[in-house]
């Protein structure tokens, strides 16, 4: 029965990821500028207006792109920055998910699968997602499944892209301990 329900679970995990996989890589690479931008942004349920530029003020940040709220992946990889978000901030660094989703439903997945530890931001018309090269190729409804991981300088200093959420943390995590050890 543990092996049916595991089996069951990963066809489920495995067809979401299909059906919402890029079909290309993000386009800006280390060392670009990153695009600035503002939006709303809900964490815990609460809606504010997040800023690139005043938060790389405080230290790097990491931007990942998200399909959709409550989807299997988006959930899954939800689950994974908030259990990872001290490590974040040790590193001095602040999380924000975007996607295309309206701010009403981003305030409901902040609070349940962001468990209020970071802020998910609203791109509706997709102009956060176009200029970082994060539209989905297949569905261009949908973000890429993408982190950028900025530097205060607003330098890009890790990309990464993958339908699987699975290695974003792991990675964006990594990638801000090589450049802290770099600045020391």
């Amino acid at each position: 029965m543990k092996r049916l329900t595991s089996a069951l679970l990963f066809s489920l995990y495995s067809l979401c990821s299909l059906s919402l996989s890029p079909l290309a890589s993000a386009a800006l690479k280390p060392g670009e500028k990153a695009p600035d931008f503002s939006t709303q942004a809900s964490l815990g349920g609460q809606v504010s207006t997040f800023s690139l530029a005043e938060t790389l003020k405080k230290g790097p940040v990491v931007l990942y792109f998200y399909p959709a709220a409550f989807t299997t992946g988006c959930t899954i990889e939800a689950h994974l920055f908030a259990e990872a978000i001290d490590r974040y901030k040790a590193l001095g660094a602040t999380v924000i998910g975007v996607s295309n989703d309206k701010i009403e439903t981003l305030n409901k997945f902040s609070v349940s699968e962001c468990r209020s530890k970071f802020a998910v931001a609203a791109d509706t018309d997709q102009k956060i997602m176009k200029s970082y090269d994060a539209v989905m190729n297949s569905k261009s409804d949908y973000a890429s499944r993408t982190s950028y991981v900025i530097a205060p300088d607003k330098s890009i200093i890790y990309e990464y892209s993958s339908p699987s959420p699975d290695k974003h943390v792991e990675n964006t995590l990594q990638a801000l301990q090589q450049w802290a050890a770099k600045k020391k």
